[in-house]
C-alpha cells in the first residue's frame, strides 16, 4: 500500500497498477525536467563532477506511508529529483558540504544537511495551515474540509494583478471566480464602477449584484477598501450558503475580510504604483478631406458642409498625458494581548478622457485586544476616505466623432466655435462647464466576544457607515448649453446626499466535539439594520457673471421670477431578522448543515412583512473512508448537495404604501397660490420580496497529492414573485395608472469548474495554473403576465430613427434574446428586404409585429479564465486570459454610422460607409448582430523580488500590462461589453475609448 498526499485523509492503491499510475501522474504534472535527464534525476551539469556520490533515500509521512512526487533539490542548484511510488529518490551529489531541500504541497518544507550521509530516511510533517484552510461563512468561519456548500475563496496571491491598479475592489475578482461576471462598464474612467453578476440574471427590477459583507458589516461600502487592506474574499455562490443572509442574498454574497494586526515588533509595508492608459482600436471616422469628398459625391453644395477647418474633436478630448498613482503605507504590531494594524493611502487617478480624475485619501485602523484570562475579545475597525472627483470628462465621445470634421475649433477672435446645427463643441465644454463631486465615506464597527466556558461564545457586533457627497455643477454664460437653454445667464446647481447605515447583531455560538467523532456547532442571533438617507438640490440661472459659479446660488435672477428649482427628500428602511445555523460532522466524513433566517422588512406590504429563508446541505468526505485506501488517483474527494432559499428586496422603500405627494398649485379667491396634496402612489399591501429556490450539487477533488485540485458545481434555481415596477393598474378602482407588484419567475441552471494545478515545483521554479469556467445551460423568463402585456420589453436602441426596444421576452424565452426582423437582402434599389413569418422576403414597410422573432442572444453561455503564474528564482510572471463565448453583440455603431443616410444628415460617419455600409433607412435587424466570442489577454505581470537589503524584509518591483489584445471576429471597438441584466451586449454607438494600460509598482516590507 502506498500513500498519496491528502489534506484530510489517507488514500491507498493496489500495487499492480502503481507503475502505470505513477507515469501518468508525472505526465500531468509536467515533471521537473529542464534537461534530458531521467524522470528521477534532474541534473545541473555544472554541479555534477566525476567525484560525485549517489545519495538515496525514502520520504514518508508521519504515519509511515511513502510519499509520491516529493521534490528533493540540492540547495543553491537545479540538481534535484522527485520520489517515485515507493517514496524513493536517488541523485548525484558532488563532493563538499551540501544541503537538500525537501518540499511537497501540503507539507512543511525541510532542509537536511548531508554531512557525508548517502542514505536518508525522511519524515515530512503536514502543514496544518494548508490542510485546514479557513473559510469565512455567514456569521462565522469553518474549515474548508467541513464546508458543505459552494464557496470560493480568493486571497491576495490569487487576485487579478491587473485589478490591483484599479479603484474598484471587484476588479480583483475578474476572471478568478467561476460563475462570477465582473465587467468594467466605464472603461478607464476612475469615476465609474463595474457591473457584477453571479450565475446569470436573478431579477427584473430588484438587485442583480451580490450582497457585500465587509468584516461583518452588511451592505458594506467598497469605497472604504484598498486592495492592500484585503486578507481574503469568500464568495457564497449557492442558495444553501447564502440563505443565512435572507432577503438580500438572491444574487449571492461576497464576504470580504480585511487584514488585522499581528503581535510582535512593529512591521511596516509600503506599496505604490503608477499607471497610464493608451487608446487602441479607435473607430475610423472620416477626416476633413474624406468628409468633403464624401459629401461632394452625394451632390451637396460645399457651402452647406465645408466650414473651412480640419479638426479631430475625438483626439482633442483624449488625455494623452494621463497618469494615475497610488500610495499605501501600513504598520502592524502588538503585544500578547493587543494587536493593531493601521494604514493610510493617497491616490490620484486619471482616465483616458480629459477632465476625468479622482483624487482620494484616507486610512483604516483595526485593533484586537484579549483579556479576562482570554475569555474576552474586543475587535474594532475604523475607516475613512475623502474623494474629489472631476466628472465632466469621459463622455461626449459619440458627439466628438460624428461632428463635422471641417468645423474649426476656434473662431477668429479666439472664442470657441460652435456649429449650431450639430452637438456642442465637446472640447469647449471642458473649459466652459464644471461637474465635480466631493465625497466622504466613513465606517466604524466593533465586536465584543465573551467566552465564559470552553466551547461557548457570546458576541455583540455593531456598525455604522456614513456616506455623503456634494455635486457642484456650473455652465458658464458663454457655454452652448447656457446660450440655448438659459438665455445666456449661466446655470448653477448643487446636490447634497447623505446616507447612514447602522446594524446591531448579537449572536451566540456553541461548538463541541463528543466522543471524538461527533462535532456539533450551533449559531444563533438577531439582526437589526436601519438605513436612512436624505437629499437636497437647488438650481438657478440668470447670473450677471461667472465669478462665483455655483457657490452663490441666490445671485441668479431665476429665483425672483420663479424659474429656479429646489427639492428635498428623505427615506428610510428597517430590516429585522432572527437566524440560526446547525452544523453536524460525524467522524470527519459526514457533514450536515441547516440554517433558517426569519426576516422582516419595512419595504413590503402589511400582509407580507415577514418571510422565512431556510437551507439544508450535506457533504461526504469520501476520501476519509477506509475503502478509499485502495484508490490511487484521488488524494481528496468530497461530494456536496445543498438546497437554500434566498430573497431579493432591492427596490426603494414605500412601494407598498399609498404615499402623499404634491400636485399643481391653484389660485385662491384672495389671489394667492396654494399647494395641493394628494395620493401619488397606488398601495399594494401584498407586495413581498422575490424568493429564489436553489439546488446545488458539487464535487471537491484533489489528485497527485493535491497538486491538481478543484471543484465542479451543478446548480438549478428558480426566482419567484419577481418585483416589477410600473405595472399597469386598472382604473378607476386605482387612483394612479401603475403600481409595483410581484409578477412572474426566472429560472436558470448551469455548471461551474474551478481547477488549480501545481505543474512544476522545485527550489528555483514553480508553475501554478488556475482555470475557471462556467456554462449557463438556461436562464429563462419562466413566467410573466402583466396587465398591460404578455411580454417584457427592454433595451432601448436609441440613436437615429424610432427603433424601439431590442429585447422582448415572452414566457419561456431566454434572458438576453434579441427580438426583431430577419434580414433577407436588398432589392434592386438598395432597400431592405426582411423575411415575414411565412419565410417570404418582403420590404420593410410590409413587416408586422407578427413577423418579428428571436434573432439572437446577448448573454454569454460560456465564461473562462486562465491564469498562469511562474516563479523562477527571484522573478515572477503572471499571464491571465479571459474569454466569453456563445453570444451575439448588437453593433449599434454600424447601424448608425455605416449608413449613408447619416452622412446625408450632415454627420461624420465611418470610412467604410461606401464599401461595407448601406444606403437605406435606419432599421434594426439581425443584419447588425455579430458573433461576440472573444479571448482577451487580460493582464501580463513581470515582477522581481530584490535580494536581501539591510532593514528590509522583502522588496518587490513589478510591471503590469492590462487589456493587451482581443482575439475575436467582432468588428466593433471591443467585444467586452456589459453583459449583465436583461439587455446584455448592446454595443454603444461610440464607447469610451478602448484602452491598454501599463503600470509600474513596488511593495516593500521592513
Amino acid at each position: 500500500m502506498r500513500k498519496f498526499v491528502d489534506k484530510n485523509s489517507t488514500c491507498y492503491y493496489k500495487s499492480y497498477g502503481r507503475r502505470i499510475l505513477f507515469l501518468l501522474l508525472m505526465f500531468i504534472c509536467v515533471q521537473y525536467s529542464f534537461a534530458s535527464g531521467s524522470a528521477n534525476d534532474v541534473r545541473d551539469i555544472n554541479d555534477v563532477t566525476q567525484n560525485a556520490a549517489t545519495v538515496k533515500g525514502t520520504v514518508k509521512d508521519q504515519s509511515g506511508e511513502p510519499l509520491i512526487g516529493v521534490s528533493v533539490v540540492l540547495k543553491g542548484t537545479t540538481t534535484g529529483a522527485i520520489t517515485d511510488v515507493e517514496g524513493a529518490f536517488s541523485l548525484r551529489v558532488p563532493d563538499g558540504n551540501h544541503t537538500l531541500v525537501i518540499s511537497l504541497v501540503g507539507f512543511h518544507t525541510q532542509e537536511i544537511a548531508l554531512k557525508g550521509k548517502t542514505n536518508l530516511d525522511i519524515v515530512m510533517v503536514e502543514d496544518a495551515k494548508v490542510l485546514d484552510d479557513v473559510v469565512v461563512v455567514g456569521y462565522g468561519t469553518m474549515k474548508r474540509s467541513d464546508v458543505a456548500t459552494a464557496i470560493s475563496t480568493i486571497k491576495p496571491e490569487d487576485f487579478n494583478s491587473g485589478g490591483a491598479a484599479s479603484r474598484d475592489v471587484m476588479s480583483l475578482l475578474e476572471g478568478r471566480v467561476a460563475g462570477l461576471s465582473v465587467t468594467r462598464t466605464g472603461g478607464s474612467s476612475p469615476t465609474s464602477g463595474v457591473a457584477v453578476q453571479m450565475r446569470g440574471v436573478v431579477s427584473i427590477n430588484g438587485d442583480k449584484s451580490p450582497l457585500i459583507i465587509i468584516d461583518g458589516v452588511p451592505g458594506g461600502n467598497l469605497n472604504l477598501l484598498q486592495p492592500g487592506d484585503i486578507e481574503s474574499m469568500d464568495i457564497l455562490k449557492d442558495g444553501s450558503a447564502a440563505a443565512i443572509y435572507g432577503s438580500r442574498a438572491n444574487a449571492g454574497v461576497i464576504i470580504i475580510t480585511t487584514k488585522k494586526g499581528t503581535k510582535g515588533t512593529p512591521r511596516f509595508e509600503y506599496s505604490t504604483y503608477f499607471s497610464r492608459y493608451y487608446k487602441f482600436n479607435t473607430p475610423e471616422f472620416m477626416n476633413a478631406d474624406e468628409f468633403k469628398s464624401a459629401m461632394s459625391s452625394l451632390g451637396n453644395d460645399p457651402s452647406s458642409y465645408d466650414r473651412g477647418g480640419n479638426t479631430n474633436m475625438y483626439d482633442a478630448i483624449i488625455n494623452k498625458n494621463n497618469l494615475s498613482q497610488n500610495h499605501n503605507f501600513s504598520v502592524t504590531g502588538g503585544s500578547e494581548s493587543t494587536s493593531y494594524r493601521a494604514s493610510v493611502f493617497y491616490g490620484n487617478l486619471s482616465g483616458i478622457g480629459k477632465a476625468n480624475t479622482r483624487e482620494q485619501w484616507g486610512g483604516r485602523f483595526s485593533v484586537t485586544s484579549i483579556g479576562l484570562d482570554d475569555k474576552l475579545t474586543f475587535q474594532s475597525n475604523i475607516s475613512l476616505i475623502q474623494e474629489n472627483m472631476n466628472r465632466l470628462g469621459n463622455e461626449g465621445w459619440e458627439s466628438a466623432l460624428k461632428a463635422n470634421p471641417t468645423n474649426p475649433m476656434y473662431n477668429e477672435d479666439g472664442s470657441f466655435y460652435e456649429d449650431l446645427t450639430s452637438d456642442e463643441n465637446k472640447y469647449a465644454r471642458l473649459f466652459e462647464q464644471k461637474n465635480r463631486r466631493y465625497e466622504i465615506t466613513s465606517g466604524l464597527d466593533a465586536k465584543l466576544i465573551f467566552e465564559p466556558i470552553k466551547d461557548l461564545k457570546f458576541s455583540m457586533f455593531g456598525s455604522l457607515t456614513r456616506n455623503s457627497y456634494d455635486d457642484n455643477v456650473y455652465y458658464q454664460q458663454n457655454s452652448r448649453t447656457s446660450l440655448n437653454s438659459y438665455e445666456g445667464g449661466g446655470y448653477a446647481s448643487k446636490y447634497h446626499y447623505v446616507r447612514n447605515k447602522s446594524a446591531v447583531e448579537p449572536t451566540a455560538e456553541y461548538s463541541k466535539l463528543f466522543l471524538d467523532k461527533h462535532n456539533v456547532s450551533i449559531v444563533g442571533g438577531y439582526s437589526h439594520q436601519y438605513t436612512v438617507w436624505e437629499e437636497f438640490s437647488a438650481n438657478n440661472s440668470g447670473f450677471l457673471n461667472d465669478a462665483t459659479g455655483e457657490n452663490d446660488l441666490g445671485a441668479g435672477s431665476y429665483l425672483t421670477t420663479g424659474k429656479a428649482g429646489m427639492a428635498s427628500n428623505k427615506e428610510s428602511e428597517t430590516l429585522i431578522a432572527f437566524f440560526g445555523r446547525v452544523n453536524y460532522i460525524f467522524d470527519n466524513k459526514y457533514i450536515l448543515q441547516a440554517s433558517l433566517r426569519r426576516e422582516g422588512s419595512s419595504k413590503f406590504g402589511k400582509n407580507n412583512k415577514w418571510g422565512n429563508f431556510p437551507s439544508v446541505s450535506a457533504a461526504w468526505n469520501v476520501s476519509n473512508e477506509s475503502f478509499m485506501e485502495s484508490v490511487t488517483a484521488l488524494s481528496n474527494l468530497k461530494l456536496r448537495i445543498g438546497y437554500g432559499e434566498t430573497g431579493n428586496s432591492g427596490i426603494g422603500p414605500y412601494q407598498s404604501l399609498a404615499t402623499l405627494g404634491t400636485g399643481n398649485p391653484y389660485l385662491t379667491d384672495d389671489g394667492t397660490w396654494q399647494q395641493t396634496y394628494g395620493p401619488n402612489k397606488n398601495p399594494n399591501p401584498n407586495l413581498k420580496w422575490e424568493t429564489k429556490k436553489e439546488w446545488n450539487i458539487g464535487i471537491d477533488f484533489g489528485v497527485v497529492g493535491n497538486r491538481i485540485k478543484g471543484a465542479i458545481d451543478l446548480y438549478k434555481r428558480e426566482a419567484d414573485d419577481l418585483l416589477l415596477q410600473n405595472v399597469l393598474a386598472p382604473q378607476p378602482s386605482n387612483i394612479h395608472g401603475s403600481y409595483t407588484t410581484n409578477i412572474g419567475s426566472l429560472s436558470s441552471d448551469g455548471i461551474e469548474l474551478t481547477l488549480n494545478a501545481t505543474a512544476i515545483s522545485t527550489k528555483d521554479l514553480n508553475w501554478n495554473v488556475a482555470l475557471t469556467g462556467s456554462k449557463i445551460f438556461t436562464n429563462k423568463l419562466k413566467k410573466f403576465s402583466a396587465n398591460s402585456a404578455d411580454y417584457y420589453s427592454t433595451g432601448g436602441i436609441g440613436g437615429y430613427g424610432d427603433l424601439g426596444d431590442a429585447v422582448r421576452l415572452y414566457e419561456g424565452d431566454e434572458i438576453g434574446n434579441f427580438w426583431g426582423k430577419r434580414f433577407a437582402g436588398f432589392d434592386a434599389d438598395g432597400d431592405w428586404l426582411f423575411y415575414n413569418k411565412d419565410g417570404e422576403a418582403v420590404s420593410a414597410n410590409k413587416i408586422t409585429d407578427a413577423d418579428k422573432t428571436v434573432i439572437g442572444n446577448g448573454a454569454p453561455k460560456w465564461r473562462l479564465g486562465l491564469v498562469n503564474t511562474v516563479y523562477y528564482k527571484n522573478f515572477d510572471f503572471t499571464v491571465g486570459f479571459i474569454g466569453k463565448f456563445g453570444f451575439d453583440i448588437l453593433n449599434r455603431q454600424k447601424m448608425a454610422y455605416e449608413n449613408v443616410e447619416t452622412l446625408r444628415s450632415g454627420y461624420n460617419v465611418l470610412k467604410t460607409v461606401f464599401t461595407d455600409g448601406v444606403d437605406a433607412s435606419y432599421q434594426y435587424s439581425d443584419y447588425y448582430l455579430e458573433n461576440g466570442n472573444y479571448v482577451k489577454l487580460d493582464n501580463l505581470t513581470v515582477g522581481y523580488t530584490l535580494p536581501k537589503i539591510p532593514y528590509v524584509s522583502s522588496a518587490r518591483v513589478y510591471v503590469t500590462a492590462r487589456d493587451l489584445f482581443y482575439i475575436t471576429s467582432y468588428s466593433g471597438e471591443s467585444p467586452e461589453l456589459d453583459d449583465t441584466g436583461l439587455s446584455p451586449s448592446m454595443a454603444p454607438y461610440v464607447s469610451s475609448p478602448v484602452t491598454r494600460s501599463f503600470s509600474i509598482g513596488c511593495n516593500i516590507q521592513f
